[in-house]
C-alpha cells in the first residue's frame, strides 16, 4: 500500500521522520478523529478518509521524492503524527509552491516536536530537494501552528492573507495567513 519507491528517513535529536507503515493507520485515524486536533480544519476525518490521506502522502513521496513523513519518537512512541513537505492541490496567488506542515497527536503537543520535525523537513527541502522557498499557512486563530512557523524563521505579511479556495465564502475557517521562508543564502 505505501510507496512504490524507497522514501528518505530523517533523524533529529529526538525524532525519526520515516516512511508510512500499515501499523500507523489506526493511530493516524485517532488523530484525525480528535476534534481538538482538527479544530482548525473543516471537519474530523472518518477512518476511510484518514487511510486515503496517508496513501496520498505515500504517493506524493513517489512523485516528488519528499512529502509528509510519519513521525516516531524512538523508545517512546512508534507514531505521533506527521511532519513534512507537500505541494498543495489547490490554486491560490502563491501556488505552485511547497508547504511545510504537521499534525501531531494532542498528547505530544507542547514538547517542541512539531518545530524539531519541521526544521528537519525544511532543511531537507532546501538542501536535498533544491527548493528556493517553502511556505506554510493556517487560520489566524491557530496560535500553536503560527508559533511553530515563527520559530522556523518564517515571515508573513498581512497583504498575503488569503481565502482558502477549498472552503466556501462565509466559512469561519476560510481566511488563512501565509508564511514564507526563503532558502538561506
Amino acid at each position: 500500500m505505501f510507496g512504490a519507491r524507497p522514501h528518505p528517513t530523517l533523524t533529529t535529536a529526538r525524532l525519526r521522520l520515516r516512511p508510512w507503515r500499515e501499523a500507523d493507520l489506526a493511530a493516524f485515524a485517532a488523530i484525525n478523529a480528535d476534534p481538538v486536533v482538527m479544530e482548525h480544519f473543516p471537519s474530523v476525518l472518518e477512518r476511510a478518509s484518514s487511510d486515503a490521506l496517508a496513501e496520498r502522502f505515500a504517493e506524493h513521496f513517489d512523485r516528488h521524492g519528499y512529502g509528509l513523513w510519519a513521525v516516531e519518537v524512538p523508545d517512546i512512541a512508534p507514531f505521533i503524527g506527521f511532519v513534512g513537505l507537500a505541494i498543495p492541490r489547490f490554486t491560490a496567488p502563491f501556488t505552485p509552491c511547497v508547504e511545510v506542515g504537521w499534525r501531531l497527536a494532542r498528547r505530544y503537543w507542547g514538547q517542541g516536536y512539531a518545530t524539531e520535525g519541521a526544521r528537519a523537513a525544511v532543511a531537507f527541502g532546501f538542501a536535498e530537494a533544491g527548493l528556493e522557498e517553502i511556505v506554510s499557512f493556517t487560520v489566524p486563530a491557530n496560535r500553536r501552528s503560527l508559533a511553530v512557523m515563527e520559530r522556523l524563521g518564517m515571515t508573513s505579511e498581512a497583504r498575503e492573507d488569503f481565502d482558502h479556495p477549498v472552503l466556501p465564502a462565509g466559512h469561519p475557517l476560510r481566511r488563512h495567513r501565509l508564511y514564507r521562508l526563503r532558502r538561506p543564502v
